[in-house]
């Protein structure tokens, strides 16, 4: 069918029970039956679901259309703002304008770069700010992109570390940043050293720790590789999320890791399997490795899960 742009215009549907509308629409989207031009709605206990087509059991109902999303150029959210892919002031202006949670919209005119890990940003739209806030799964972070790295796409795997822990762990975050990791597995830890070479970033993981009401982070502006010396008991938990620079740390992590403890190493490769040879280097013991997210083409952000073996 065309694209109908009128309101209340009767369409194909099925009517489901409310407790089964869920499921039966992603089964409908899977089978490319669901027609997503339409919102569904509800009627008393039951949900219209609308279709593509006409199939048994369908009734004809009232819908109205999904308003056409304008055309935005790529970016990433942070909090409040937004990073775009393109040095683009009018797509910015757009995607500034489509969304009400946004206050800024970015151009990062570097890569991430040298040992404090930050880019420089040219300001597109809005307010000219590189500060914001995020939220993540009930917790609040305070990130400033000029002056520490975030990656708000790595929630999911904050939260895939925490489910691993077991409650009581001793846990070394060894690039922390401005905490997201740190503050997070603090839920199950007893404790986290949280340790980061920028006092920028450190600054901004103090504000963090009692921002989230945390009193089990203990913060340290410290080079990763300077750790062992400190006397730290084992840990039973090692995160190394220094993708572009975490692999030549291993060794420290290993010595810092209790036999039978876990080291979570995130690096950029590509080709599956690329740091293993390293990993053998240094210690013996399970290793998965996963995908994490695709960082550019022909590479990727991936995480080796190592469990150490005495």
């Amino acid at each position: 069918m065309a694209g109908v742009e009128s309101v209340g215009e009767e369409h194909w549907c099925l009517v489901v029970p409310k407790q089964e509308a869920e499921e039966r629409r992603r089964r409908l989207l899977e089978a490319g039956l669901l027609d997503r031009r339409y919102r569904p709605r509800q009627e008393g206990d039951t949900v219209l679901l609308p279709l593509t087509d006409g199939v048994p059991g369908a009734v004809l109902r009232e819908f109205e259309a999904v308003p056409e999303r304008p055309d935005l150029p790529r970016h990433e959210i942070v909090g409040g703002i937004a990073i775009m892919q393109e040095n683009d002031p009018a797509g910015a202006g757009r995607l500034l304008a489509s969304r009400p949670s946004l206050h800024t919209v970015l151009f990062p005119e570097t890569p991430v770069e040298g040992e404090y890990r930050t880019r420089r940003f040219a300001v597109l739209a809005g307010v000219p700010t590189t500060r914001t806030r995020v939220t993540e799964y009930g917790l609040r972070f305070d990130v400033d992109l000029s002056h520490a790295y975030f990656s708000a796409r790595l929630s999911t795997e904050r939260q895939r570390v925490l489910a691993a822990m077991e409650e009581g762990e001793r846990v070394l975050d060894m690039f922390a940043g401005v905490g997201p990791f740190a503050v997070t597995l603090a839920r199950k830890a007893d404790l986290v050293v949280a340790a980061d070479l920028n006092p920028a970033a450190v600054h901004l993981l103090v504000e963090n720790i009692t921002l989230n009401r945390v009193n089990n982070v203990v913060p340290v502006l410290a080079d990763a590789g300077h750790l062992p010396r400190y006397g730290f008991r084992p840990f039973d938990r090692v995160i190394m999320n220094l993708p572009l620079a975490a692999p030549r740390f291993l060794p420290e992590a290993a010595a810092l890791c209790r036999d039978g403890g876990t080291i979570h190493l995130y690096a950029l490769e590509e080709q599956d399997w690329e740091y293993l040879s390293l990993i053998r280097e240094v210690t013996w013991g399970e290793v998965i490795e996963r995908r994490v997210r695709t960082y550019s083409p022909g590479k990727w952000h991936a995480v080796y899960d190592i469990t150490l073996e005495g």
